[in-house]
């Protein structure tokens, strides 16, 4: 097995690139779907984060209002690392169980575990290789605005909470500028799946 971690700022085409990665034979593993399923009723995270911040960010049938929760730790960072504190390690054991089973059907795999805030949580010390997507902040604000219901102001608060591109780069192993054409990243991807071909799993 060789583990790979998949990074980016916000909105630079990560889930493009592990797309890409997943048909070139990858197998993926995304943080954010992980994040969703320990937050539902029965998860992992479900019970404690409710008695965390109360019932008032349940919805009438059990589950969790993310944008409810969302709204009431992102401006308060000490309520934002009380969730953090609950969820990440939750998602971390769901995403070691996935790693397991994913060697027992394929012990050579490239696993490439998918995450927005790898670095910031101290999880691309856990992977033997870290792939960073970028392109230019204006690149990054255009697209974000493009997804439903998003504000210039939520956008660039996301970004402030995000450590900036140029620090990261000092953590990757590759980069893949997304700034270009899709055919660009495409190719840039490629290259960076035959190179990880080549390391030992």
């Amino acid at each position: 097995m060789l583990l790979v971690g998949l990074t980016g700022g916000l909105a630079c085409g990560k889930t493009f690139v592990a797309a890409a990665l997943h048909n070139l034979g990858c197998h993926i593993v995304e943080a954010d779907t992980l994040g969703h399923e320990v937050l539902q009723p029965g998860g992992e995270a479900h019970a404690k984060v409710i008695a965390e911040f109360g019932p008032a960010i349940q919805t009438p049938d059990g589950n969790i209002d993310r944008p409810k929760l969302a709204a009431l730790v992102f401006a308060h960072p000490a309520a934002l690392e009380r969730l953090n504190s609950i969820v990440h390690p939750a998602v971390k054991d769901r995403a070691s169980r996935l790693f397991r089973e994913i060697v027992a059907r394929d012990p050579h795999a490239i696993i490439v575990y998918a995450a927005a805030i790898l670095i910031e949580t101290g999880g691309h010390r856990d992977v033997a290789k870290l792939i960073l997507v970028t392109c230019p902040r204006e690149t990054q604000i255009a697209r974000a605005l493009e997804r439903p219901h998003s504000t210039e102001a939520d956008v660039l608060a996301r970004l402030a909470r995000q450590l900036p591109l140029e620090k990261k780069r000092e953590f990757a192993d590759y980069i893949i500028d997304t700034g270009g054409t899709k055919e660009d990243t495409l190719r840039q991807t490629k290259m960076v799946y035959e190179d990880l071909r080549r390391l030992p799993s």
